[in-house]
């Protein structure tokens, strides 16, 4: 199945005192990357027990569609800024949905 959609589950962990401060530079990445083509579902998550524990649910058309999301400048501009907000590189996995 070569047309099946691209799933993404982004975990990211704020250092405790810059909670605020990651979180302002991920709310920035939504509505530009929810303009983009081929995507499809773009949610930010705060985790309700943990607030220094973020999540990004994403659904992607295709490779290609993720793949330009990672190159487009709102995106790297983000990822420029997180050394210092986070307390390890984001945890990143691609799925298929299965059912």
């Amino acid at each position: 199945m070569t047309n099946q959609t691209i799933h993404i589950v982004a975990r990211i962990i704020a250092l405790p005192n810059k909670v605020e401060e990651l979180k302002a530079v991920l709310l920035e990445l939504i509505e530009p990357t929810r303009q983009e083509a081929g995507a499809i579902k773009y949610e930010l998550l705060q985790n309700q027990y943990d607030p220094t524990d973020f999540t990004f649910v994403e659904e992607w058309a295709s490779s290609e569609a993720l793949n330009s999301h990672l190159d487009s400048p709102h995106f790297q501009a983000a990822a420029a800024k997180l050394e210092g907000l986070v307390t390890a590189a984001p945890d990143i996995r691609r799925y298929h949905l299965l059912a």
